[in-house]
């Protein structure tokens, strides 16, 4: 009697039910579209974190690591010395999160792959796994941490905790373990083992310590699996339990669509590239002024007053009203504004720079720009208002939060930007030749000679 109560306990508990999705992944149940968008996922990854490993933040960390000393079993994305697979994840996760250049899913309410991509790859690598099992261990990560991110939206968010390092440690521990082999209940102890470990504030943004969200999400959920296979203990409750998860980081559990391999229902779908260096939630507003222009052929010169109207959470993600380093810029959206009227490219991060912050022109155009905020309103909905010297006021609106649907589209324009972040660093030809590698990662045994095409010798 006793064992069939805890037999159901099993069953109806929440963070055991996702566990066991995460255990049961097979690449061969997953969708040829779900395939496609983690390849996109792992290209856009690489883009972003071969240019981000020259940030100085990174720096700061890869010298620690050096000080600290291990194992060299797993690749540092543009550095010619390995690390430990938790040390990679570590510095491979704060590189493709300093830009704030990578993708964005808002049923996560954050940045899915820095967090998951960086554990699974370092793991995959030191373990000899191949690229099939790469790309199902990546999707197990990406779904869970959706999932939960759903399970405690919006309260987790507005409570002021950044999502990527919070969750992510979630999606980072079901990815590890999907590539250890866990069973279930091994899965859900290494959810305990991440749960106890996230961590990250949104106060921080705009500073080295967002990024180091992403790089810590990363190697504790790694930390979490390993120790789990090796039988460390923890509630496998971690989600539901009085004082777990939910309870202390949010206003409640949401009911949600449970993830469940092979059915259909893939949250990666609604994955979100940027193509824009800056917060998520400032695109919807370039796009909206981009439109504008190029309709009614104005200049910067002839701008009197911009009005930009928002959800009203940005204004604690991405109001910094007098950005003073280049960091800050990416989360202004008057000087975002600024930015665009004035043709300054957005889509090249050395544009966002101190030098920029204290450009006499940009900043008489940033305090042209007024922000207001709505509540109720799309997260990625921008509204903007241009009164020109002429008389004309010009109306606009954007929504960044509309996934594209023809991938082969989508596709072009991520090799576009791939080449453009990773051709001057590694050059055009080997470039393309990890582009083509990443494309082609279900046909690979083992990640050897993908991973060997992203050491830069010279660093």
């Amino acid at each position: 009697m006793n064992r069939q109560v805890r037999r159901q306990d099993v069953d109806q508990s929440v963070t055991q039910a996702l566990a066991h999705s995460v255990a049961a992944l097979r690449y061969d149940d997953l969708p040829a579209t779900v395939i496609t968008i983690a390849k996109h996922c792992i290209l856009d990854w690489v883009a972003v974190a071969v240019q981000g490993a020259r940030e100085p933040l990174v720096d700061i960390l890869a010298d620690h690591v050096a000080a600290e000393g291990g194992s060299d079993c797993a690749t540092l994305i543009g550095r010619a010395r390995g690390a430990s697979p938790r040390q990679a994840a570590l510095v491979n996760g704060a590189a493709s999160h300093a830009l704030d250049y990578d993708d964005v899913n808002v049923r996560m309410m954050g940045h899915p792959t820095v967090a998951v991509l960086p554990a699974a790859l370092a793991l995959a690598e030191n373990r000899g796994a191949s690229g099939r099992d790469l790309i199902a261990a990546f999707v197990a990560g990406y779904e869970a941490e959706c999932e939960i991110g759903e399970m405690v939206s919006p309260s987790h968010y507005a409570r002021g905790f950044h999502a990527t390092g919070t969750i992510g440690t979630f999606g980072a521990a079901a990815a590890a373990a999907h590539l250890c082999r866990l069973d279930g209940r091994a899965v859900a102890t290494a959810l305990g083992i991440a749960g106890t470990q996230a961590a990250g504030l949104k106060s921080m943004f705009g500073t080295m310590c967002k990024p180091l969200h992403a790089a810590r999400a990363g190697e504790s959920g790694l930390l979490a699996a390993e120790l789990a296979a090796r039988g460390f203990t923890s509630r496998t409750d971690v989600l539901e339990c009085p004082n777990g998860f939910v309870a202390t980081h949010s206003d409640g559990m949401r009911s949600v669509q449970r993830f469940s391999s092979g059915h259909g229902n893939y949250r990666i779908v609604d994955n979100l590239f940027k193509y824009h260096a800056c917060c998520h939630q400032t695109h919807a507003a370039i796009e909206a002024l981009r439109a504008l222009q190029t309709e009614h052929a104005f200049s910067h010169s002839d701008v009197v007053k911009v009005t930009v109207r928002q959800d009203v959470g940005a204004d604690a993600i991405c109001n910094i009203a007098r950005p003073s380093t280049g960091l800050e810029i990416k989360f202004s959206l008057r000087m975002i504004a600024a930015f665009t009227l004035a043709g300054v490219d957005t889509a090249l991060n050395a544009n966002f720079s101190d030098a920029s912050a204290a450009d006499p022109g940009l900043q008489a155009l940033r305090d042209k720009v007024e922000v207001t905020f709505a509540q109720d309103w799309p997260l990625t909905r921008s509204e903007v208002t241009v009164q020109l010297a002429d008389g004309r006021v010009l109306h606009g609106s954007h929504d960044s939060g509309v996934p594209e649907t023809d991938l082969a589209r989508q596709q072009s324009k991520l090799l576009a930007k791939f080449r453009l972040l990773v051709g001057p660093i590694f050059g055009p030809r080997r470039a393309d030749a990890i582009a083509d590698r990443i494309l082609s990662l279900e046909q690979q045994a083992d990640l050897k000679h993908f991973t060997s095409l992203l050491v830069h010798e010279q660093m």
